[in-house]
């Protein structure tokens, strides 16, 4: 039998010697980790590995921030982004956001300068092995956010930390705790839907802003900071109320809730309120896609640029751009537009039902060849080198298409060549809102719906003004002495001596028979009356006044133009009507105030031209001549159907075949014009009952004005008459005293001829 020795043996034993050997391998290890940690972090200073942020940098870090377009009562209106960010303040977050984001992500914030040592240096260990440690502090994560972005490859990731510790240190000592807080804030990306910066995300997720953020709210929104694709309340609710609770309890621990209050917070459901950001979002989407031309221009041409002489960028650079839209008008005035343009639309789609549209409009075919072929379909189609034919067949081939309808944009199976058909079918209406005194552009909607309909009516495009344009005449015959109350045979008068003698039509049903006052011709707008004035005056001078007035495009110096013959844009016959309301003075239309850049610095501030169009007395006896329109006139329905009896002036507008209808009306604080029409001047009402300018355009502005007047808030009086001028009126514009001078006058010249 063999017996085994289990006793000590003292060969076994560590010698002294070998302890002191072993831990000089060990502090020669750790010495030569330092030293590599050392040396790699004096080459990452030295910028061995990559250029770190300069000091500039770190005084102005770079981040794609939104841009922002103010309304004059201090609302978003809308925003220009690549990434829809826009900046807040520390004062301006909830104390919910920074106890979330600091329980979180960083618990020991205040307490280091930027690197958590006791996480830190784990890190590599856990990189070099594939596994994910969240060692980064809230600083290093703004490091991150701001100069970089995160590798997928571990040795790379591991100078980027180092890189992350020197940059970390730096915005440390550059920044207090609460800066750091807010740039960290104001740059993460909360995931889908464009959304970056807690401001961005606070009004994506729950409508709101930061400083109102409960702290379910908070810790929702904090939770998505390390995972928003994973976390996103919209796309994985379970994980997101998970993560949410995670983060309530951490909130706990660190005794910014008490147990109770986060037991509470975690039985809430996500109470989202959901707006998905696009760039259709916000109020007035075609005033903002002119405005943003507008300031590329400006900065153009006035050479205005950023520090270092490169250009401004509106999409990165968060700009402030502060407008003169009321938010509160402009929402009255969209309101206004979907009211009633709903049933106008009704009322065109009944007129036309039955009807061949081939045969009963004019170049129907050419309209939806033409329609085609500037589609995006055609032109995506036509870079695929797909023939004519391919491409015919492919708009007869039905497909799922998005249509935009008054009730609501739909999804429906058609042919496309059919949407093109049911676009052009499609009235389109124009608002612009503005202040005569000041020139400042209160509201402003350029179209139906910015999303399917681009173009802007309200600057970019330009319609026949018709009878729109009658005042103009009127009043170069006022500032030569006529009288509102002179009498005129409303009989056909043909003007001679600018090429073929011209005599304008005027339809029976609407003539009225016999003498009839100046006032009472342009109330109802009567053709032959006009016509006469005209030949009085001359076109010239009518040409001249318009000029003054700020239409820009050509007028040429024909008798027709008293009728309105030529085109002008909402945007030029709002502010030429303002001159009316303004003693004769034409205040250039405002709608940019100034412009700032992300640190406040004014760039631009804007003072608008004046020109003393008219003299005040044709502005004041104009003002008469119009209220004569609404009191009695083609604008009466104003009274008696919307009940607006108020001083208000106006006029109306329709031009041939019922192609454009007008509505321009004046009070002392506030002009509005509007224009309503197809895309194509052949596709009309064919009904003048149903396409004059009081039927599709005068209703919007009731709609409209009846808000504002509803509003105290607003300063738009009901009750206030138009100034008279200061030096006061010479013309009579009492109709019975002046026949009575008149009759004076004649019977003084029979006396002195002996009758």
């Amino acid at each position: 039998m063999r017996i085994t020795n289990t006793g000590y043996n003292p060969k076994n034993t560590l010698q002294p010697a070998d302890i002191r050997r072993y831990n000089w391998y060990i502090w020669r290890t750790v010495i030569a980790l330092f030293a590599f940690v050392v040396i790699m972090i004096t080459l990452t200073i030295f910028d061995v590995f990559g250029q770190l942020p300069s000091f500039r940098d770190l005084e102005n870090p770079k981040s794609n921030q939104a841009t922002e377009i103010l309304s004059s009562d201090k609302q978003v209106l809308g925003t220009y982004y690549v990434q829809n960010r826009s900046n807040v303040t520390y004062r301006e977050l909830s104390p919910n956001v920074i106890n979330a984001l600091v329980a979180t992500e960083d618990k020991r914030f205040y307490e280091h300068s930027g690197i958590d040592f006791g996480r830190s240096f784990t890190i590599f260990a856990h990189l070099l092995i594939g596994e994910k440690q969240g060692g980064s502090t809230i600083t290093q994560q703004l490091a991150l956010n701001l100069f970089s972005e995160r590798s997928a490859n571990p040795f790379k990731r591991i100078i980027q930390k180092l890189q992350e510790w020197v940059t970390a240190v730096k915005l440390e000592r550059h920044y207090t705790k609460e800066e750091i807080l807010t740039m960290y804030l104001n740059t993460v990306d909360f995931g889908a839907y464009n959304t970056f910066g807690i401001k961005s995300a606070a009004r994506t997720y729950f409508n709101t802003t930061p400083d109102k953020l409960t702290p379910d709210q908070a810790a929702l929104l904090i939770g998505m900071v390390n995972g928003p694709g994973i976390y996103s309340p919209i796309r994985h609710p379970d994980n997101a109320i998970k993560r949410r609770n995670l983060v309530l309890n951490r909130m706990a621990e660190q005794k910014y809730l008490s147990e109770g209050q986060a037991e509470d917070f975690k039985r809430k459901p996500l109470g989202l309120d959901f707006h998905q950001n696009n760039h259709f979002d916000g109020l007035a989407p075609y005033f903002r896609s002119v405005l943003k031309k507008e300031v590329q221009k400006i900065f153009k041409e006035q050479n205005i640029n950023r520090p270092d002489g490169t250009p401004y960028d509106l999409d990165r650079d968060g700009l402030k751009i502060y407008t003169t839209i009321d938010a509160t008008m402009q929402q009255y005035a969209e309101e206004a537009q979907k009211e009633y343009m709903k049933d106008l639309q009704a009322q065109f789609n009944n007129h036309w039902r039955g009807r061949n549209l081939y045969k009963s409009i004019h170049n129907f075919k050419f309209l939806l060849d033409q329609g085609m072929q500037k589609s995006d379909r055609y032109k995506q189609l036509k870079q695929q080198d797909k023939t004519d034919e391919e491409i015919q067949e492919n708009f007869n081939t039905k497909t799922t298409l998005n249509l935009f309808t008054w009730h609501g944009n739909i999804d429906t199976l058609m042919r496309p060549i059919d949407s093109i058909i049911y676009s052009k079918m499609l009235l389109r209406n124009a608002l612009m809102s503005m202040d005569p005194t000041t020139g400042y552009v209160k509201a402003w909607v350029g179209g139906t719906n910015f999303e399917h309909f681009k173009y802007d009516q309200v600057k970019s495009g330009t319609r026949q003004v018709g009878s729109t344009a009658k005042p103009f005449t009127y009043a170069v015959a006022i500032d030569n002495g006529y009288s509102p109350c002179l009498k005129i045979n409303n009989v056909p008068d043909t003007i001679r001596g600018y090429g073929a003698p011209w005599c304008p039509r005027s339809s029976p049903a609407e003539t009225l028979p016999g003498f009839i006052t100046l006032r009472q011709a342009l109330a109802h707008s009567q053709n032959w009356v006009t016509a006469h004035i005209m030949g009085e005056v001359k076109p010239e001078p009518v040409v001249e006044l318009i000029k003054k007035m700020g239409i820009t495009s050509n007028v040429p110096p024909y008798p027709s133009i008293c009728l309105g013959t030529f085109d002008a844009s909402v945007f030029e016959m709002t502010a030429a009507y303002s001159t009316f309301a303004n003693h004769g003075l034409w205040t250039e239309p405002t709608y940019i105030l100034r412009i700032e850049d992300k640190n406040g610095n004014v760039l631009y501030t804007h003072t608008p031209r004046v020109v003393q169009a008219m003299n005040p007395q044709t502005a004041y006896v104009m003002t008469y001549m119009l209220k004569g329109v609404i009191e009695n006139g083609t604008g009466s329905r104003l009274a008696y159907k919307y009940g607006l009896r108020n001083p208000i002036g106006g006029k109306t507008g329709t031009t041939q075949n019922n192609s454009d209808g007008w509505f321009i009306g004046i009070t002392p604080q506030l002009v509005t014009g509007l224009w309503t029409g197809c895309e194509d001047r052949d596709i009309a009402f064919q009904s003048t009952r149903l396409g004059e300018g009081a039927n599709s355009a005068l209703p919007i502005f009731a709609f409209y004005m009846k808000k504002v007047y509803a509003n105290p808030a607003l300063g738009i009086k009901k009750n206030v008459d138009f100034d008279a001028p200061a030096n006061g009126v010479s013309i009579e514009m009492n109709c019975d005293v002046y026949n009575q001078q008149q009759q004076g006058n004649n019977s003084e010249v029979d006396n002195k001829l002996g009758f």
